[in-house]
């Protein structure tokens, strides 16, 4: 997983908790990488679990819960520094369509060792889009604060509906959205 997602995870938790609750999550997380982590880096995606892990013991705030509240931090951060990946976006729903097509080809451009989730458009209307969220990391949590933020940045209300799909390789989520 690439490092930028642990920076931003890193600088989430002390902004919202504090610099001493990261370090204790950090202390007790016992990471292979000592949480030394560089935007560019590569690192194991248990190192975030072990995080969100120890940070939901010491804040007693659920991990799914705080993994939402990540990609809720995350969206706009990751936006704000890539600006042009929103040119020709006039809504959540195109956003959200050209993750795939457009947004993770231009990841993998910056990023060529990059292990990107997929999100399969499977029907869209003006009021409604199915995504299925696939990925060999369970990361749905954040996958659901990403969507909420991506609503928030277009202004629009979303209702975010989930369901958990069968699989026996990746996890698979199916993402109901509808516009209020």
């Amino acid at each position: 997983m690439k490092g930028i997602i642990f920076t931003e995870f890193l600088d989430m938790v002390e902004q919202r908790f504090s610099p001493q609750v990261l370090d204790q999550a950090l202390l007790a997380a016992r990471l292979p990488s000592e949480g030394a982590y560089t935007a560019v880096g590569s690192y194991d995606h248990g190192e975030i679990w072990r995080l969100a892990s120890e940070l939901s013991t010491l804040t007693q705030v659920p991990v799914p819960e705080l993994l939402r509240g990540y990609g809720e931090y995350l969206l706009p951060r990751l936006l704000s520094g890539h600006p042009n990946l929103l040119d020709g976006m006039r809504s959540s729903f195109d956003l959200l369509q050209s993750l795939d097509s457009l947004i993770h080809r231009e990841v993998v451009k910056l990023y060529p060792d990059a292990e990107l989730p997929r999100f399969e458009v499977v029907e869209r209307s003006a009021e409604r889009l199915i995504l299925i969220y696939e990925s060999r990391r369970p990361f749905a949590d954040l996958a659901e604060g990403l969507i909420r933020a991506c609503g928030r940045h277009f202004g629009q209300n979303l209702n975010v509906a989930r369901e958990n799909l069968p699989a026996e390789g990746p996890i698979r989520v199916r993402f109901t959205l509808t516009l209020q």
